[in-house]
């Protein structure tokens, strides 16, 4: 469910109080939407259909809670072979980014095995490998005031299913699709945002070889005539 909250615009005007912060730190694990527990309850009905007893359950929620808020933190590096088991504080830095390559990846509360099951795992990179994490969201808020961080995806939502000219699929995707989808093009989804950003690399690795070739020739020519 934590990835509807990623995928569905609808969860995530809710989820976003949460993504708005522009630092990681434990005290972002407390950070949430009052919107919030309207419908969280619902991860853990799977629990009780499989029969489970409400005391495991509460110990279900309370494990996950306690270990959510010990991965937001930067202080913390690698964890060796957790890495591979649990959801670990450098995975959740991955999840907290706002770089086009880490969004919507590591979706796991608990347990990250998830992740690479359904192809949402994205490792945490060095500086060599990619750029420095930048933490919040793609398109910071011009206020940081409580009511701005709760309720300004709902108001932008709002304004989006009330223009005259969309038809009724469109608002529906506005309300129902992926987090910046637009009917024109004017805004980007995190996948379109991820294959613009592999675009724009290839397209700069290209260009690279293209220079370098006629430099390899002027080179071999200019020894051919000293020669």
């Amino acid at each position: 469910l934590h990835r509807f909250d990623h995928e569905v615009r609808f969860f995530w005007a809710v989820h976003v109080t949460h993504h708005s912060s522009s630092l990681l730190n434990f005290t972002v694990g407390f950070r949430s939407s009052v919107f919030q527990p309207l419908y969280r309850f619902f991860y853990f009905l799977p629990l009780a259909w499989l029969g489970f007893q409400p005391l495991d359950i509460i110990f279900a929620f309370a494990l996950t809670q306690i270990w959510g808020i010990f991965v937001h933190t930067e202080i913390i590096g690698k964890m060796g072979w957790l890495e591979y088991i649990l959801v670990t504080p450098s995975h959740h830095r991955v999840h907290h980014a706002s770089n086009a390559k880490y969004l919507d990846r590591n979706m796991g509360m608990f347990l990250i095995v998830w992740d690479k099951l359904f192809g949402t795992f994205q490792p945490e990179l060095s500086a060599k490998e990619y750029e420095p994490i930048r933490y919040g969201l793609t398109t910071p808020l011009e206020k940081e005031t409580p009511g701005t961080i709760v309720f300004h995806e709902w108001n932008s939502i709002g304004k989006d299913i009330q223009r005259a000219d969309l038809s009724w699929r469109e608002k529906w995707w506005y309300l129902f699709g992926p987090p910046g989808w637009s009917h024109d093009g004017s805004r980007l989804t995190s996948e379109q945002m991820r294959a613009q950003e592999t675009g724009n690399q290839s397209s700069n690795h290209a260009t690279k070889e293209l220079v370098e070739i006629p430099t390899l020739v002027n080179i071999d020519g200019h020894k051919s005539h000293r020669k």
